[in-house]
């Protein structure tokens, strides 16, 4: 179970990272270009995996035991582009999945 829900985990956010990077791209499109479309599915997409990767999370950060600080900044990297993929790497890396 606690294996299953850290590969959940990475998965979302690693999807959570590239709907962020892909939101950044389509804000120019709809301010620049005038073309607001790829921007309202991006950002619904984008907000859906934000909020399923602050549950899995909490979920995760319960069931193995991580430290509070551990569990703020693998927050805080959601809110910064690329960050997801740095936690990725540097905040559970030596976890078997």
């Amino acid at each position: 179970m606690t294996s299953n829900s850290l590969n959940r985990f990475r998965l979302i956010a690693f999807l959570e990272g590239c709907s962020f990077l892909l939101f950044a791209i389509t804000m120019p499109v709809k301010y620049l270009l005038k073309y607001p479309t790829p921007n309202y599915i991006i950002g619904m997409v984008h907000g859906v995996l934000f909020i399923l990767y602050i549950l899995l999370l909490i979920q995760v950060s319960v069931l193995h035991k991580w430290s509070f600080k551990k569990m703020v900044l693998a927050f805080i990297a959601a809110l910064i582009p690329f960050g997801t993929f740095y936690a990725s790497k540097k905040l559970y890396p030596s976890q078997k999945i």
